[in-house]
């Protein structure tokens, strides 16, 4: 069973590598993730866990173009 922090790791790698080229929805990154983890290793929950631990720890955000989408923070 994959823990929420590797499925966090693998999420903010995905957020990061697609950077400036296309926003990512919850969704799509819960998509990716049990395609990747498989189906058996990662859910649901495990994947709103993953979200919701990059959005704490300051890693990704939350922004609103026409849509929730997770992105990294804006640089200061």
């Amino acid at each position: 069973m994959a823990t929420t922090t590797e499925v966090a790791e693998a999420m903010y790698a995905m957020v990061k590598e697609y950077h400036g080229k296309k926003n990512l929805k919850a969704l799509d990154l819960r998509k990716a993730m049990i395609e990747k983890f498989g189906d058996d290793n990662c859910d649901k929950k495990i994947c709103k866990g993953a979200i919701r631990e990059l959005i704490d720890s300051g890693k990704c955000t939350y922004s609103y173009v026409g849509g929730s989408y997770i992105v990294l923070p804006p640089e200061a």
